[in-house]
């Protein structure tokens, strides 16, 4: 595969950073986008909140200056604010989709400049399997991770005849330093309703992020890939 010019935004921890240091690892130019503005080595980091239109801007243009256009985007940046819908506030909802929805069209608006130039470009959005299986107390966040199934499918069909593809990656319950901190309990619980009967890895997130990245998933567009064990299989 060609070295590509790779943007990841919520790059600095958790699976942002497992894909992060995926495409590092594959010898490919990678900026990684944050508001801390962390990243591994061997990757840019770039202090950029995806809920403001300006910074996203700032940070393309940065990306851009140091790597070139930008061939592969994944929107991986994403907040929760979980209660049950009676005490779920407005703001609570707007924040979430604020970052997670609107966040992601804006960077894929951004993206989509070059790429449409380009006539190549790949861009992935980190979905999550209760974007289709819902979850009690996530509909803001169910809401927004469902969303960016439509948003893939649109720009599959608007951008498709121009060499660039729209997927989305579901990851199931992953282990992270968040799910490092649920009790014994609450993790045995997991483990049995996931047909794998354990949690997921951040590198195998950031393994189907790199498959769709990459030049051998040219005629994958639009689809939901699930990295969850099984759990939401058939939603």
């Amino acid at each position: 595969m060609p070295v590509r010019s790779v943007l990841v935004t919520g790059g600095n921890r958790g699976i942002g950073l497992a894909i992060v240091e995926r495409f590092v690892a594959q010898g490919h130019r990678v900026a990684a986008l944050s508001r801390a503005g962390e990243a591994p080595e061997g990757a840019l980091g770039i202090v950029c909140d995806v809920s403001e239109a300006d910074q996203v801007d700032a940070a393309f243009k940065v990306a851009e200056a140091a790597h070139g256009p930008v061939d592969v985007l994944v929107a991986n940046a994403g907040i929760t604010k979980d209660t049950l819908i009676l005490r779920m506030s407005e703001a609570d909802w707007a924040a979430v989709l604020d970052v997670n929805l609107t966040g992601s069209f804006r960077v894929a608006k951004r993206a989509a400049r070059s790429m449409i130039r380009g006539r190549f470009g790949r861009i992935i959005f980190t979905g999550s399997v209760v974007g289709l299986y819902g979850s009690a107390g996530q509909v803001n966040y169910s809401a927004s991770k469902a969303a960016l199934v439509g948003v893939a499918r649109s720009l599959t069909r608007e951008l498709g005849g121009r060499g660039v593809t729209a997927n989305v990656v579901a990851p199931g319950f992953i282990e992270t330093d968040m799910t490092a901190g649920l009790p014994d309990d609450l993790i045995a619980k997991y483990h049995a309703s996931i047909p794998a009967g354990r949690l997921g890895q951040v590198g195998e997130v950031a393994a189907a992020v790199a498959f769709l990245a990459s030049d051998e998933a040219g005629y994958i567009s639009g689809a939901v890939i699930p990295v969850d064990g099984g759990l939401g299989m058939g939603h």
